[in-house]
């Protein structure tokens, strides 16, 4: 018995051994990788060439490309460590990308709300079974088309919105101690949640959505257990695929749009989770007197104010 318990942890501390060997292997090759990417950037961005498109599929999902935007997470972390204006200085770009984009494509809720408005009207008034808009060449699908269509504005919204909502504070939170919690402790549970729970999310969500997403693009379909090699021997008779059936005969066609928005999904939520990371780190070194510094919150107007303007 004592011998298999033995045996059982020294395999464990193999295990464990071998692990961080190849974590700090894989993180050190990036280096390389990194500055081979720069300087052949025609390998994996010349898509007329079939080679460079399965290049780029690969390693969208591959273990070298995580580490090397992992290593330079951490160059830009350490460097901010030592100089913190350069920190806050990241913060805000990365915050500031999540507002715009959050902003803008927030529009998508009115217009989806629009359209809706204008299929009732087509259909109930009018009883006219297609709608045709024209910007100089007429835009002519079946009403179906459009309704199916909806969809994408929601998705839209849920998907490119989320990290805005997330720096504006507006997400629903079950509270179970952090309200009562004390300042450096709540910086220490945010940095924690970012760590194991905002990032491997993103994580896992890019690696299934990237070999989601480029199996409606192109055939031969591409595996996540395919090696290079094999991806580069398919390339040979490689073909755009875009998917575009819908559900119903004359509905929406373009449903690899949602495959791209899960990935883009993924990669806002990977890059706020590092840019909350670094406010929590910061704040949590600067003190109380540091929180919310530089974030760009929305802020509505005091409506008792407005009406005792207006009377």
């Amino acid at each position: 018995m004592e011998n298999e318990q033995t045996l059982s942890v020294a395999t464990t501390v193999a295990a464990i051994y071998d692990g961080v060997i190849w974590f700090f292997q894989n993180l050190l090759f990036a280096f390389y990788n990194i500055g081979y990417a720069a300087l052949n950037p025609g390998l994996w961005l010349d898509w007329s060439e079939k080679k460079s498109i399965m290049r780029f599929v690969y390693y969208g999902g591959s273990v070298e490309f995580f580490f090397a935007v992992l290593l330079v997470i951490l160059v830009l972390f350490f460097i901010g460590v030592l100089r913190p204006s350069f920190m806050w200085g990241q913060i805000r770009v990365l915050e500031g990308f999540a507002n715009t984009v959050g902003r803008f494509f927030a529009w998508a809720g009115l217009i989806m709300v629009l359209q809706q408005v204008l299929i009732v009207v087509m259909q109930r008034i009018f009883t006219r079974p297609d709608i045709v808009l024209s910007f100089g060449v007429p835009l002519s699908y079946d009403i179906s088309w459009y309704a199916e269509e909806l969809k994408l504005y929601n998705a839209l919204v849920v998907s490119l919105c989320a990290t805005y909502t997330f720096v504006q504070g507006g997400h629903v939170r079950v509270d179970l101690f952090y309200a009562g919690a004390k300042f450096r402790t709540k910086k220490i549970v945010d940095m924690f949640g970012s760590i194991v729970f905002m990032l491997p999310m993103a994580v896992i969500i890019w690696m299934y959505g990237w070999y989601f997403l480029w199996r409606h693009l192109i055939v031969p379909k591409p595996s996540a257990s395919d090696a290079l090699d094999r991806l580069l021997a398919k390339s040979r008779v490689l073909k755009w695929n875009v998917e575009t059936i819908g559900f119903s005969p004359n509905g929406f066609t373009g449903y690899f749009i949602f495959k791209i928005l899960l990935v883009a999904f993924a990669g806002m939520v990977f890059i706020h989770a590092v840019a909350f990371f670094m406010r929590s780190f910061q704040e949590l070194r600067e003190g109380q007197a540091s929180e919310n510094k530089y974030r760009d919150l929305d802020e509505l107007p005091d409506l008792t104010e407005v009406a005792k303007t207006n009377n």
